[in-house]
């Protein structure tokens, strides 16, 4: 950020009075522009004993596979969201159940939900950020090519706990090594 959006001026980054971390500050109207996390909303859309997979059309991890999800959008619940994002990726109409898993993803300024669904027919298709769309049983998911580690948990989570038809809330947080790469704290 180089200038504020009240006044148009140039911001610095500082930690203002009565604060515990650095932030833009304008320099001529003194506006504390504050960055807060994005929360993404996901759906796992299941039919019988198969998740709807989506293989990603866009960046990041182009033709990975994923679960349908997204940016919420202002003025919207994280429902609604969710509902919205799996109609736009996978044209799949669905039922939502509940909050299954939550990641923390601090190094992306991100916080990942996913919630159960169950679709309410089977007229899925690509939407526009996908590749194409799939229903995959647990043994036929690719699973060397998910896009993300969240998702990846989240379907070894769904399925160890399909067996037994419960589904708790669970939450973790993806971090990073010192050498950059990805690992699950797990709250659970």
């Amino acid at each position: 950020m180089n200038f504020c959006h009240t006044c148009g001026k140039q911001v610095s980054l500082k930690i203002p009075d009565n604060d515990d971390r650095k932030r833009y500050v304008c320099d001529n109207c003194g506006e504390i522009h504050y960055q807060n996390p994005r929360i993404i909303v996901c759906t796992i859309p299941c039919f019988e004993d198969r998740i709807l997979l989506c293989r990603r059309a866009i960046e990041p991890r182009l033709g990975f596979w994923t679960l349908p999800g997204g940016f919420m959008e202002n003025e919207e619940t994280t429902l609604e969201g969710a509902t919205r994002e799996t109609l736009e990726e996978a044209c799949a109409r669905i039922k939502i159940h509940g909050l299954y898993t939550l990641f923390n993803l601090p190094h992306i300024n991100q916080v990942h939900l996913f919630y159960r669904s169950s679709l309410l027919d089977l007229d899925y298709a690509a939407g526009a950020e996908s590749l194409e769309v799939e229903l995959f049983r647990q043994d036929e998911i690719p699973w060397e090519e998910i896009a993300f580690p969240a998702v990846g948990n989240t379907l070894e989570l769904y399925f160890r706990d399909l067996v037994h038809g419960e589904f708790p809330v669970r939450s973790a947080d993806v971090l990073l090594t010192d050498d950059g790469k990805r690992y699950i704290k797990s709250h659970h």
